[in-house]
């Protein structure tokens, strides 16, 4: 999902928590100083819940056995949203999958997992299961069974784009817009026409048309939009194609008839667990999604685009 605007506004592109990052801001002005904050966010975000960091917030959980545990309140948010993903979509999200995203290879930043090649076994086994955590906001202590693991890579990312969008614009007093590996959330006075962002199946420079693969290009003015699919996180190892989305309900990457589903919610986090979810459901997504009331693209493997009701069919005009 790559984000452009017709207005001049300023921007930022770089590197986090093993994904990209984009900050644009309606006033230039405030651009370095919003940038620096955003830093430290997500270095905050990245210490509480990174499960790859073995001094991460989250990676100590796994030796807790099964004891209470209190925890940052940074780190009890995520996982309430966490939590909360998984009620609202009957666990086709569900933070437990910890073990099987290991057990599939993703046992490390992106970037080194598709260096890996040696085979893994697949091996069907149901994910623990969310209800299973015991979160207590009132004291911020949390429970893990022994032997769960937890992974927050299907929701942190919105969580914190929603949150760091939230800050900015009330630090900065301007329209932000935060963009984490294509997750993205805007807060503030949106430019004239709202935020031009172009759906695509494949995170890239706002410069570049897509080379392959559906697009389109959406008016956002609030909230936030969300795309999950097979094509950017995947790998191969002993012959067996992987990817990051798993199916709680057997631990093995999910195989969905969609290769990728784009969803517009009150939040990026909201619009993220909808858009995993999809990929979960499968043939029912598009019910599903339609019946929640939720703008949704879902794009079928053979590139067939389908809409729900509420989804733009062009983009909103610009000044």
């Amino acid at each position: 999902m790559t984000t452009t605007t017709l207005r001049r506004t300023a921007a930022a592109d770089w590197r986090a928590l093993g994904t990209t990052v984009r900050l644009v801001v309606t006033d230039p002005a405030l651009l370095d100083s919003c940038n620096l904050l955003l830093a430290r966010h997500l270095a905050e975000v990245d210490a509480a819940c990174s499960r790859f960091r073995p001094d991460s917030e989250l990676a100590a959980l796994d030796t807790s056995l099964g004891r209470p545990v209190t925890v940052s309140p940074l780190l009890a948010e995520a996982l309430a949203v966490a939590l909360r993903a998984a009620e609202a979509t009957d666990g086709a999200v569900d933070p437990t999958v910890g073990s099987a995203m290991n057990a599939i290879g993703y046992d490390r930043d992106f970037t080194l997992v598709r260096e890996d090649d040696r085979p893994v076994r697949l091996t069907v086994k149901r994910a623990p299961g969310w209800r299973l955590i015991d979160l207590d906001r009132t004291t911020d202590t949390v429970t893990v069974p022994v032997g769960v693991r937890l992974d927050l890579g299907a929701t942190a990312k919105a969580w914190a784009a929603d949150k760091a969008a939230a800050m900015l614009a009330e630090v900065a007093g301007c329209g932000v817009l935060v963009s984490l590996g294509g997750d993205t959330a805007v807060a503030g006075e949106p430019p004239a026409g709202g935020w031009n962002i172009r759906v695509q199946d494949i995170t890239g420079s706002v410069d570049e048309t897509p080379a392959q693969g559906t697009y389109a290009t959406i008016g956002l003015r609030s909230g936030g939009l969300a795309t999950s699919g097979t094509a950017a996180r995947n790998w191969r190892r002993g012959g067996h194609e992987l990817h990051h989305i798993v199916d709680p309900r057997t631990g093995l990457p999910v195989r969905s008839p969609w290769r990728t589903v784009s969803v517009a919610a009150a939040t990026c986090a909201d619009a993220n667990a909808a858009s995993t979810a999809a990929m979960v459901k499968g043939a029912g997504a598009e019910r599903w999604l339609t019946r929640l009331g939720l703008p949704a693209r879902l794009v079928a493997q053979d590139g067939t685009v389908v809409t729900t009701p509420g989804w733009p069919t062009s983009l909103a005009a610009a000044a």
